[in-house]
């Protein structure tokens, strides 16, 4: 059973992190996490599980992160101030540490407005920032926010995401920092397929020293169809889809789509192990797990380093 962060101790070790995505299903199954746990298990470092993404019920993150665990993965519970005050954010972490996850990502979390429940009211009790500082100080220092001791603190290893494409674009270096400065120690990007604008926001990462002080773990989606492509272009906010990558998805025949997509991949992540301060990829295969361990074997990340 894992006892530790396999994803700290494969980064620590100064091998190329491999990280996946789990969307938990819209129902109660286990065996739907299960069965994806089971597709990445030896060929992904550590699998996040999603907390509600896109503002959509789904089955809980820390329970997805549960199963996971069970089944041997080492996962990275997503977490989203969205849906908790500060009480149940802290309990949460706390929560997490007792189950043995040892991974945890802090994060906004998409607008409720997008999901199946746009009545809902958002908490935004703290931020992302805030959240990261929060779970900092309950680890180094043992104590929850306002100074009250804990009995016992909580083993986390601490990440944040980061979207190099975003406007203003220089600012996002800058708020990759202030993550960092709050106790990011691992950053999981947006998924790339604008090589040089990422390359461009890694020399200013490198220039303000932030990347001496993170592990960054660049994104990877599998592009399924052309139809995909362009829809994720024009609706996804903060995405930078350059007009080559989708025209060279049109080109490809119906069928074999996928594996352009998943050529792409390959390609991108051969691209980014050369680029300086990426120690990682965080795969994000939106429901197609079965994409990822070829894209790792292809990639020529398989077999996965023994931390």
């Amino acid at each position: 059973m894992i006892t530790e962060s396999r994803l700290k101790n494969v980064l620590d070790s100064g091998n190329f992190a491999v990280t996946a995505e789990c969307g938990p299903p819209k129902g109660a199954d286990p065996e739907v996490v299960k069965s994806k746990g089971t597709i990445l298990k030896g060929h992904v470092d550590s699998v996040n599980v999603t907390d509600n993404q896109t503002g959509v019920v789904r089955l809980n993150s820390l329970a997805a992160c549960a199963l996971l665990r069970a089944e041997g993965l080492d996962p990275v519970l997503q977490m989203v101030t969205r849906d908790r005050n500060r009480i149940a954010l802290q309990s949460d972490v706390l929560g997490a540490s007792a189950l043995g996850i040892r991974n945890i990502l802090c994060l906004s979390g998409d607008h409720q407005s997008f999901g199946n429940q746009p009545q809902a009211k958002g908490v935004f009790d703290i931020d992302s920032v805030q959240l990261i500082q929060t779970v900092r100080q309950m680890r180094d220092a043992g104590e929850i926010i306002g100074g009250e001791k804990l009995a016992s603190p909580p083993e986390l290893f601490i990440g944040a995401v980061a979207n190099p494409f975003a406007d203003p674009f220089k600012y996002r270096a800058a708020r990759l920092a202030t993550k960092v400065d709050a106790g990011a120690e691992f950053i999981q990007t947006q998924c790339i397929f604008n090589l040089k604008r990422f390359k461009e926001w890694m020399g200013l990462v490198r220039d303000n020293r932030t990347a001496d002080q993170v592990y960054i773990l660049g994104g990877i989606t599998p592009l399924k169809s052309a139809r995909m492509a362009e829809y994720m272009a024009k609706n996804v906010a903060g995405m930078d889809l350059p007009k080559d990558v989708i025209n060279r998805m049109k080109a490809a025949p119906a069928k074999e789509q996928r594996q352009e997509g998943i050529r792409i991949a390959v390609e991108t992540i051969h691209a980014l192990r050369e680029i300086k301060g990426v120690h990682g990829v965080h795969i994000m295969a939106i429901e197609w797990e079965d994409a990822v361990p070829q894209i790792v074997e292809e990639a020529k990340l398989f077999p996965r380093p023994q931390a």
